[in-house]
């Protein structure tokens, strides 16, 4: 604990920290957002469709069934590595290296070319894998540098520097492609480039962010019972029992359970409008990746003021309160979206801009306001958990959205599937009782393998 102390509030620590997501939001804009999805609907899948099991699928199913079917596999790796990581004391190594082997397979989407659908689908879910599971570990550390009073704004300055580190590569993407021809290269070569450049930002910029980022608690030395086990064997064994435990007893907190319900159901809203945006903008209202790279170039740069801007208005206002502000303008953005018209950019632009901003906040704030509420001994374990309620929350979105694209042949109707999850996700935040969701904390001893309340 002694070292955990040291860094709490550090302004170099704060900073090696916040520039992760600089570093990774390249991978979160190029390869997850712009320019892979409507390369893959645009390019790789045949214009007639690819045949699989039986059935012939566009690239906006494809990809709707692709985004949601990975999230199963992450469903109970995340909170088990967490909590390996909380008792061996290895956040930082765990988290170097997902975000290295991720980069790397980012890096090797630069390979795929017209007709590879497969190839890049199973490239696609490991990159989307390693960058999950390096999150779960960078999220861990927030309450580790951080307090109460300072929670929020270190969590949006995370996700400021990152939508403009994001935005910043996916200029030079963008730049690459629509100068192509000026060039002198193939507009499939600028793509490749684009995308296998969001890999090597990852991985630049990731390396000078773990220089700054020490790691943080101490090792809990094995049980006598683990003796003579493999070394990996037992802290797995561990995590899976430490995993089981820890959900046994989350039961019987009400409020951060509710919260974390919560943000299931509104989260799922937000990462399938990421997911299938640029998909539908091509799909469905016929846009060149010309006009999409330019709507997330103003999703980017507008949500590194709605993230800052959050992060004040939450001081004033408290945390639970902006979050509900930003999922009352969520809702508008999908009855919008069902209106766009075909063809024309100027009206995605428009909306892009309102979500930039909407999206730096609900993300940021999300984020700290869990923070706040999670013991900070097992940070990474309790951000495992989270990672895995937003992924097992984000299957459904995605393949809702292709169930109903693929059935009435229009990404219209599934956009508007969406309002669901933002209504049902605001009223049950609205019952979150914060102050008894954060004092909860104290109850928590961690001694070992198990996780045990006390007065349980």
């Amino acid at each position: 604990m002694g070292n955990q102390q040291t860094i709490k509030n550090d302004k170099r620590t704060i900073f090696g920290w916040a520039m992760y997501d600089w570093a990774n939001s390249a991978y979160a804009t190029t390869i997850a957002g712009a320019v892979l999805p409507a390369f893959f609907a645009d390019e790789i899948v045949p214009e007639r469709g690819y045949d699989i099991f039986g059935a012939t699928l566009s690239g906006e199913a494809l990809w709707g069934f692709a985004a949601g079917g990975g999230a199963f596999l992450l469903f109970l790796l995340m909170p088990v590595l967490g909590a390996i990581a909380d008792f061996s004391a290895t956040k930082r190594r765990f988290m170097m290296s997902f975000a290295v082997v991720g980069a790397i397979i980012t890096m090797a989407l630069g390979l795929m070319s017209p007709g590879m659908v497969l190839p890049t689908l199973a490239l696609f879910l490991l990159a989307q894998i390693s960058f999950v599971a390096a999150n779960v570990f960078y999220d861990g550390f927030l309450p580790d540098i951080s307090t109460d009073q300072t929670i929020d704004r270190i969590s949006s300055k995370g996700f400021a520097l990152g939508y403009i580190g994001g935005g910043l590569q996916l200029v030079l993407a963008a730049a690459l492609i629509l100068l192509h021809e000026s060039l002198g290269i193939a507009e499939t070569t600028a793509i490749q480039i684009g995308l296998a450049s969001a890999g090597l930002w990852w991985l630049v910029f990731g390396l000078f962010s773990f220089t700054r980022i020490p790691e943080t608690g101490s090792a809990t030395p094995l049980p006598a019972e683990y003796a003579g086990r493999n070394r990996t064997v037992a802290y797995a064994t561990i995590g899976f029992r430490r995993t089981i435990g820890t959900v046994r007893k989350l039961l019987g907190f009400k409020q951060i359970l509710l919260f974390v319900i919560a943000f299931m159901l509104y989260n799922d809203g937000v990462q399938t409008t990421i997911a299938m945006t640029s998909v539908y903008a091509t799909d469905t209202l016929n846009l060149e990746i010309e006009d999409i790279l330019v709507a997330f170039l103003i999703v980017q740069f507008i949500a590194f003021f709605g993230a800052l801007a959050f992060g004040a208005i939450a001081d004033r206002v408290g945390t639970k309160r902006g979050i509900l502000a930003t999922l009352v303008v969520w809702s508008g953005v999908a009855i919008v979206a069902f209106f766009l018209p075909e063809g024309r950019a100027a009206p995605l632009w428009a909306l892009a801009a309102v979500v930039g901003f909407v999206l730096g906040g609900v993300q940021a704030l999300s984020r700290s306001l869990y923070g706040s509420m999670i013991p900070e001994e097992a940070s990474a374990e309790f951000y495992g958990f989270f990672s895995v309620f937003s992924k097992f929350s984000a299957i459904w979105g995605p393949l809702i959205f292709a169930i109903i694209s693929s059935t009435t042949g229009s990404g219209r109707p599934a956009i508007l599937s969406i309002i669901v999850f933002f209504v049902l996700g605001m009223v049950l935040l609205s019952r979150v009782d914060v102050d008894e969701a954060r004092s909860s904390r104290d109850l928590w001893v961690f001694d070992g393998v198990d996780a045990e309340v006390v007065g349980s």
